[in-house]
């Protein structure tokens, strides 16, 4: 039996490098019980923002088998997603759209899934198992199983960190009723080091291991369905989707290597603001077909060039800030105010706002962002 384990892991090794993953690591399909403790104080101080969904599952999301009773086994997988630059390098460039290395290819979901599916289809033909892929998308908690299952660790930051990958890596989860052999589970290496938390633009780590989302560029700028905060405007830069610096700084990404996957290296890397303010509805749906820029929606996503139009100090951006003024969405009239109020003096401000809202006094349309 333990030969027949043996080869069975050897197969299960090379059968993932073969797909394309980095690692793959194994461990019961139960999680302590401090892992739904965590995660139902996280959303009852708040921290989760918008994302109601969160509370919505967290009975399911808590433990594994709540979702699947009959799993036993979950095999853990990672793939890298390595930028070819130091992604702190985009936050200099004001006149371009600043996406998270993740979201510049295709979509994760979709590429790993195909890949999982692919796996464990293999996986249950050679086993007879029961088998059911996830990718970031069911109420399955993928980090806390992937340091149990010895993938890396939990860092300050709370994202995942492998000693031989840094924080660049996309988790996949099969779940099975296979009995398998479990790994050892990785130890904390982040020391006394605090280079994540103290990169945050707006301070979004109210201790190491916890994160306010509501204060996380990342969260303010994908999941956040209303006006960005004043308080954290300027501090988000150029970030159009996403955000990188907590990842980037990690020490342990000197192990880091490029993306061996080329679906990852996509087009979207740093566009032109003046670009992106031109698109309208249709052409956004089309420029990021298969992305996952596309989820924020158009209205949200020129919500976010406008701030970052707002930061850019870029005043050739005026005539394309000027057409956002009597859009129909208040998230985006809201914004392009601000970004407005940014860019001229007083006077001239005051001069456009009259040209291209000549029935709204400025207390009406400064209300729709003040409050924000």
């Amino acid at each position: 039996m333990a030969a027949d384990a043996s080869r069975l892991r050897n197969w299960l090794n090379d059968a993932a490098m073969a797909n394309g993953f980095h690692s793959v690591h194994v461990t019961a399909a139960t999680l302590p019980e401090t892992t739904g403790t965590h995660l139902r104080q996280f959303i009852a101080q708040g921290f989760a923002g918008d994302m109601r969904w969160l509370a919505d599952t967290a009975a399911r999301r808590s433990q594994p088998r709540a979702m699947w009773p009959d799993a036993v086994s979950a095999i853990v997988l990672t793939m890298n997603y390595g930028p070819d630059h130091d992604p702190m390098d985009n936050i200099r460039q004001p006149d371009r759209g600043n996406i998270s290395v993740y979201a510049r290819g295709r979509d994760y979901h979709d590429v790993i899934k195909g890949k999982l599916k692919q796996l464990a289809g293999q996986f249950a033909a050679r086993t007879t198992a029961n088998v059911k892929v996830f990718v970031d998308t069911a109420p399955l908690m993928e980090k806390p199983l992937a340091a149990q299952a010895g993938a890396g660790w939990q860092g300050k930051h709370t994202n995942l960190v492998s000693r031989d990958a840094g924080s660049w890596l996309f988790i996949g989860t099969i779940l099975t009723d296979a009995a398998l052999p479990h790994d050892a589970a990785e130890t904390d290496h982040c020391g006394s080091c605090t280079s994540c938390l103290d990169i945050c633009p707006t301070q979004a780590f109210v201790a190491p291991y916890k994160l306010d989302a509501r204060r996380c560029i990342s969260y303010l700028t994908i999941e956040h369905k209303g006006q960005i905060p004043k308080e954290f405007r300027h501090a988000i830069g150029n970030r159009v989707f996403g955000c990188d610096d907590c990842l980037a700084v990690c020490p342990w990404n000197k192990f880091a290597a490029r993306a061996a996957e080329s679906k990852f290296l996509g087009p979207q890397s740093m566009p032109a603001l003046a670009d992106l303010l031109r698109l309208d509805d249709q052409e956004f749906r089309q420029k990021f077909a298969g992305s996952p820029v596309r989820r924020a929606g158009h209205a949200r996503f020129l919500r976010n060039l406008l701030v970052a139009a707002g930061n850019s100090g870029d005043i050739t951006l005026l005539p394309l800030i000027e057409m956002r003024l009597r859009h129909s969405d208040p998230l985006v009239r809201g914004m392009a105010v601000w970004a407005l109020a940014q860019l001229v003096d007083a006077e001239r401000y005051q001069i456009i706002r009259s040209e291209h809202a000549p029935g709204e006094t400025d207390d009406d349309v400064l209300a729709e962002w003040a409050e924000g």
